[in-house]
């Protein structure tokens, strides 16, 4: 019998706490990084969203030749309010060859980790390296949006550029106390700021990670100054922006996959013709990343199925690619497999027989 292997949440934090989350983002990173260098070999289509009042469900699909992979999540702002997470996820990984399942895992915790290492590969491609000496981290990381992927993303910055300083804002006063007494525990130096601009003020990056499905502009062109990269990760469904147009115009912005982000991003308020870079391009070195000190980067991230397989693969790997499955992970009975692939109706048959003995036993 073929059984699939699954990964659910109390194992996943589990396995992320063993590796450590820093680590596990860094190498995300590099797991991320060599499937944008060979984007050209995977197949991949914008995402199905089913939108709704209340939010969005997504399927996100992605292939090369031998495996195919999927994420299914949602996306709901006014969860936290009624006590239900904003995002929770579930992904699979399903062999080319006879269309099987291999690995199916909770996303959520996953999620947050892959959307990290993600916001770490565009800034080691796009922002600029702090002025620090070798292995002292000071560089400057403002945080607007203290929600659930606010610690991940102070991990990534500071594992990829070094920044352990971090300025925060959020309208929930809750959601920042929530990062101050994390972020202190994991030894960043936390300043909590006034506004959205003040927290900008004095950083390399500014990460804008809000949850609010509207068009909005968390943080004004005038906080933005010369030289910033920008991970805007928040927009990322139509009618959901977070930057001031007049920033965007000004800035030189990537995205992961062109179509999508079109209606998705930042840029699905710019015209058609609006110019953007996409990421797996500046990676293989066919288009140019940052081009000097002074210029403003923005990498329009929406989220891609690509990133979502390679999380996946990398995580199967690292639970069961020794060949000896790890003891975190759990074994499903997903695959129907009669003795004669035929005859599927095998399967009720000799449930009905072991039924009727129960019952005259």
């Amino acid at each position: 019998m073929t059984r699939v292997a699954y990964l659910d949440v109390p194992a996943t934090a589990a396995w992320v706490a063993r590796r450590g989350p820093e680590r596990v983002i860094a190498d995300l990173t590099d797991a991320v990084e060599r499937d944008f260098a060979r984007w050209p070999e995977l197949e991949t289509r914008p995402r199905l969203a089913s939108h709704s009042r209340d939010g969005v469900i997504e399927l996100m699909p992605a292939a090369d030749a031998t495996t195919f992979g999927f994420k299914l999540v949602n996306g709901h702002p006014r969860n936290p309010a009624r006590g239900y997470q904003t995002v929770t996820a579930l992904g699979m990984l399903v062999d080319v060859h006879n269309g099987y399942p291999s690995f199916l895992a909770e996303m959520t915790i996953l999620t947050a980790l892959r959307t990290a290492a993600t916001s770490a590969l565009a800034a080691r491609y796009l922002a600029r390296r702090p002025s620090v000496g070798p292995g002292v981290h000071a560089g400057v990381h403002a945080l607007i949006g203290c929600g659930a992927q606010s610690e991940f993303q102070a991990l990534a910055l500071r594992a990829e550029l070094g920044l352990n300083r971090l300025r925060v804002f959020d309208v929930d006063d809750a959601a920042v106390a929530k990062l101050h007494r994390t972020a202190t525990g994991l030894g960043f130096e936390v300043t909590v700021c006034a506004d959205a601009a003040d927290a900008a003020r004095g950083a390399d990056v500014v990460t804008t990670c809000t949850a609010d499905k509207r068009n909005a502009t968390v943080l004004p062109d005038d906080a933005v100054r010369a030289g910033q990269h920008l991970n805007a990760i928040g927009g990322d469904c139509p009618g959901k922006t977070e930057l001031d147009p007049a920033t965007v115009a000004r800035a030189a912005v990537f995205v992961e996959h062109e179509p999508q982000t079109r209606v998705e991003g930042e840029i699905q308020n710019r015209p058609p013709g609006f110019p953007v870079t996409e990421l797996w391009r500046v990676v293989t070195g066919q288009a140019e990343g940052r081009r000097d000190a002074d210029q403003v980067t923005i990498f329009d991230s929406v989220g891609f199925a690509v990133e979502d397989v390679a999380t996946l693969r990398f995580v199967a790997d690292d639970l069961l690619g020794t060949g000896v499955p790890d003891e975190l992970v759990q074994w499903l009975d997903l695959i129907a497999e009669p003795a004669d692939p035929k005859d599927l109706f095998s399967l009720v048959a000799a449930a009905q027989v072991r039924a009727s003995s129960v019952m005259t036993s």
